[in-house]
């Protein structure tokens, strides 16, 4: 009797997705450790920021993180109101960051940019707060904070935060590595608006 090519037996046993993701993992972990020099915990991951990306929205952003993070955010809008003095903001986010980016791009009248930073822990005692985690270093923190800030007018505007800190002066601590975090990323973020704006003039 004649094979059928057309179908393909599967295994007999098979193992959820999860299981080879955490192998994964490990095996990046094992990277990291295995004569890895440490990293200074104040250190900014390199940061590549590009506004004005997608030209189908009206306002867009692209940030890219040393640590492999990615992030594309696009706003449509604003629109006039059909009532006047009346004005609704829908919002639909599937994900969060770089969203300031991308509505300053689009022409939304705001304060400031919204600069955030990732902080965590390790679970060393003495460990100290270190900003901008890669993901196994997130997985195995004890404590995590997250703030935003507004640098312009030295205003925080967000902070998120859980785990097994330390005392409160240890929190305070990772509350200033985050603003000073932010500030520092400020700058990058104002001239991939400039360039973006630039470049609209001299395609206009």
């Amino acid at each position: 009797m004649p094979l059928d090519h057309r179908r393909l037996r599967g295994p007999e046993e098979s193992q959820p997705p999860a299981l080879w993701a955490a192998t994964a993992a490990e095996d990046e972990e094992d990277k990291e450790g295995a004569g890895a020099a440490p990293r200074d915990p104040c250190a900014l991951r390199p940061l590549f920021a590009r506004a004005g990306l997608l030209s189908q929205a009206q306002g867009s952003a692209y940030v890219e993180l040393g640590s492999g993070t990615k992030v594309l955010c696009a706003a449509w809008g604003p629109r006039e109101a059909a009532e006047p003095g009346a004005g609704r903001l829908l919002c639909e986010f599937r994900r969060a960051p770089a969203a300031s980016l991308a509505l300053a791009d689009a022409g939304v009248e705001m304060y400031d940019l919204a600069v955030g930073c990732a902080l965590c822990r390790p679970p060393a005692p003495a460990a100290s707060w270190m900003l901008q985690p890669a993901e196994p270093e997130e997985r195995r923190a004890a404590a995590r904070l997250t703030l935003a800030l507004l640098p312009a007018l030295n205003q925080v505007s967000a902070v998120l935060g859980g785990g097994r800190g330390g005392p409160p002066e240890d929190w305070a601590q990772a509350l200033r590595l985050g603003l000073d975090g932010c500030h520092r990323q400020y700058p990058v973020l104002r001239q991939s608006l400039l360039r973006a704006a630039q470049r609209r003039d001299a395609a206009a």
